[in-house]
């Protein structure tokens, strides 16, 4: 069976975002500007919204993980504002989107948050003319726009109307001052008809959308032929990629740019282009005939074909003609296209860690450059084939070929046990070479390539296309080098996910599978892995049940994020619940001379807490660990502020003093680590009371959906760069019904609202 093709579904409305961003481009005079969103639980940023820029140019960057290095992802990720003032500040800092982009222009990003939840980024880009620094205007209109946004999301969330990203960015179109009449229109027209140079527009994606006669006469083409298309595929002799770089550059510095071009066989051409919001205005004249013959363009040109009737070479076709129409299957990129795609998934690649990683790298750069519409990335486990990564596959084409046996007589498994990579132009095609293959996803031409690494298969690569597709020797060629790239990366994925999964497997095992039940507490925990390229971490929380009424409670973070780091957190945690139940402080010291006598050369931080349920008490001491959070019955938080003892494994004769507190029934005891508090560049004791007012705003829930709520509203659905613990001890009344007291007598910093 052959089964090919799927659906994305679409997210909510997203027009509601259009009037902020036309508003911020309008008042920072910026040339450009795009809206990501970062849907919930989502580790991507997907291209929501845009206006002043072509989709073609954008399209690697359609959907990126939150964890790469990217100007936006950063800006969302560490919650600040990220200014490139330039090409050469680009390649120093994002060495790979500037060599994508090796253009002038200027960018600011900034994160999208509203109440402590991150929506997503903004970016806006000026002119390669801009000053290297952002104006307080340019600054203030991006900081407004960011702000009514995240309100907007926000209040969409909250009314069960969430905003989420459509299967593909929507592109506002540029705004005209005015429309003209009937009358001037016809006036321009005739203007344009009557200069002695040829004038055409295009639009953002370069197609024309007017040319004059004169325009049309130089370049040896009809206005017929040519109105709609992209220059450089319906003009052979403009194919080489310097035409379409020009208009690239003209695009992003939105600055004019000039160039010549050779008419073969001997007709020099100048080619001027002025670009604005809505496209670009280009002059074209005869140019001088002495024209020097080291040009760019004045080279054979070396392209990729576009169909069959492209199969011809540019010898066969008149010296003058405008070139065949375009077929009737997908469209052949153009040189320029591929490069530029290629490129950034050759440099992508290299930062790929896991195969969802490859998968999405390779999806953004494949999928537009060569214009697919599904594509799947198999391997082979235990004789069988695995679907390891894909996109626009439904569920249902996924299921059939998940776990087919690598004896089954089918395409897909037959280039993974061969290495040779099979091409079907049509349907009728595969039917040959399949007869029992079955038509059911209405895709029409598939590539099937073998990813090979070190010489031996280490899966295939499956493209799916929804019209047919006659494959030229280029194109072959250049898949299956691509399919080379793609192998190596998919192998080094494959071999971190087994590490990786060992790796978690091994913390999962050191931390308790389920919290004991202890009459009068309610209690939740989570742990969250970082969200970077990180093995395991040295996060840990406890609760160990003492007696009918005494428990403790513990949470600790021991440095780094190793399997050295995972161990040790083992022994930490296997020495506190061996000394549980004596004085907090003496817990800590017994836990401190351990660690001191194994001399890891890892310094761990801990806060031990025994709870006296019959007195509604608790003590605790803290050993360098965040302070914990406590909530009173009224909703009154405060940050309690403990002695800090020194981490433990530096003085064996550490001291550890001990803080005792009143726990009233109705009261919430959070502890945390700083994986929940600490973000890049910023303050963490303004970290911490900004979760104390999370905490002290919330209701009265069951913790497990407090634990839940404080996540979510600190805006953790997304990576952050280190591990996360968080155990929360909610004292629930006495057995006969005592009703829960407000009362407070614990010093430390007011976190209400109230």
């Amino acid at each position: 069976m052959t089964d090919i093709f799927g659906s994305v579904a679409a997210g909510g409305s997203d027009m509601l975002l259009d009037a902020p961003l036309v508003q911020a481009v309008q008042e920072s005079g910026a040339s450009a500007g795009l809206v990501f969103l970062l849907p919930p639980g989502d580790s991507r940023l997907h291209l929501t919204v845009m206006t002043g820029i072509s989709r073609r140019i954008v399209a690697p960057w359609e959907r990126m993980r939150l964890a790469g290095s990217v100007p936006v992802t950063d800006a969302v990720r560490e919650r600040r504002l990220v200014w490139v003032a330039g090409h050469e500040e680009m390649a120093r800092r994002y060495p790979r989107a500037a060599l994508a982009l090796p253009y002038a222009f200027a960018l600011a990003t900034a994160p999208i948050t509203a109440d402590g939840t991150d929506w997503g980024g903004l970016a806006l880009l000026w002119p390669g003319s801009h000053p290297p620094d952002l104006s307080p205007r340019e600054h203030d209109s991006l900081r407004a726009c960011c702000h009514h946004l995240g309100l907007l999301l926000q209040h969409a969330a909250d009314t069960g109307h969430p905003v989420l990203p459509g299967p593909e960015p929507r592109i506002i179109p540029a705004l005209r001052t005015r429309a003209p009449g009937a009358a001037e229109a016809l006036a321009a027209f005739d203007f344009a008809e009557r200069l002695p140079e040829g004038a055409c527009a295009l639009d953002l994606d370069g197609r024309i959308t007017f040319l004059t006669t004169t325009a049309a006469e130089l370049v040896g083409a009809t206005v017929g032929e040519l109105r709609g298309a992209l220059p450089w595929e319906a003009l052979p002799w403009l194919r080489d990629p310097v035409f379409e770089d020009h208009y690239r550059a003209a695009v992003i510095s939105r600055q004019p740019v000039s160039f010549t071009a050779l008419r073969p066989p001997d007709r020099w051409l100048s080619f001027r282009l002025h670009p604005d919001a809505g496209g670009l205005s280009v002059l074209i004249a005869p140019a001088p005939t002495d024209r020097p013959t080291d040009r760019p363009t004045d080279r054979p040109t070396d392209r990729i074909t576009d169909g069959p009737a492209d199969r011809a070479t540019a010898a066969d076709r008149p010296a003058d003609g405008p070139g065949p129409a375009r077929p009737a299957g997908p469209a052949g990129p153009s040189r320029t296209d591929v490069l530029y795609h290629l490129l950034h998934l050759a440099a992508a690649l290299t930062e790929a860690v896991d195969v969802q990683d490859v998968t999405e790298r390779v999806a953004n750069q494949i999928m537009p450059a060569f214009g697919v519409h599904a594509l799947a990335l198999t391997t082979a486990a235990e004789g069988r084939l695995r679907i390891v990564g894909h996109r626009g596959f439904t569920a249902d084409v996924l299921d059939r070929f998940e776990g087919l046996p690598l004896t089954a007589d089918t395409p897909v498994v037959r280039v993974l046990s061969s290495g040779v990579p099979s091409f079907f132009a049509t349907f009728e095609d595969l039917r040959r070479a399949y007869p029992e293959a079955v038509l059911q996803d209405d895709m029409a031409a598939w590539a099937f390539l073998p990813l090979i690494a070190s010489g031996a298969p280490v899966g295939s690569l499956v493209l799916a296309y929804d019209r047919s597709f006659p494959w030229a020797p280029q194109e072959r060629a250049m898949l299956t080098s691509l399919a080379g790239l793609v192998a190596q990366a998919l192998d080094r994925a494959l071999l971190y996910d087994t590490k990786h999964r060992l790796a978690r497997s091994l913390q999962a095992g050191l931390l308790p599978t389920r919290l004991p039940r202890i009459p009068g507490l309610d209690v939740a925990a989570r742990y969250l892995p970082a969200g970077r390229v990180t093995d395991i971490g040295g996060d840990f929380y406890d609760l160990i049940h003492l007696g009918d009424r005494t428990a403790a409670a513990a949470i600790g973070d021991v440095q780094g994020h190793n399997v050295n780091a995972a161990a040790l957190m083992g022994q930490v945690r296997t020495a506190v619940h061996a000394t549980a139940g004596a004085p907090p402080g003496e817990v800590l010291a017994r836990t401190n001379r351990l660690l001191t006598d194994l001399d890891a050369g890892l310094l761990t931080s801990c806060l031990y807490v025994h709870l006296d349920l019959a007195e509604h008490r608790a003590k605790m001491a803290s050993a360098g660990h965040p302070p914990p959070l406590l909530r009173h019955p009224d909703g009154y938080t405060e940050i309690l502020t403990l002695p800090p003892g020194l981490l433990l494994g530096i003085d064996p004769d550490a001291d550890y003093p001990t803080t005792e507190i009143t726990l009233r029934p109705g009261s919430v005891l959070a502890l945390y680590t700083d994986g929940l508090v600490e973000t890049p560049g910023g303050d963490i004791e303004e970290e911490i009371a900004g979760l104390a007012g999370h905490l002290a705003r919330s209701g009265p829930p069951p913790m497990e959906t407090l634990a839940d709520d404080l996540l979510r509203r600190t805006g953790l659905t997304s990576p952050r760069g280190d591990d996360i613990a968080l155990l929360l001890i909610g004292a629930q009344a006495d057995d006969d019904g005592t009703a829960p007291g407000t009362g407070r007598d614990t010093p430390g910093r007011d976190c209400s609202d109230g």
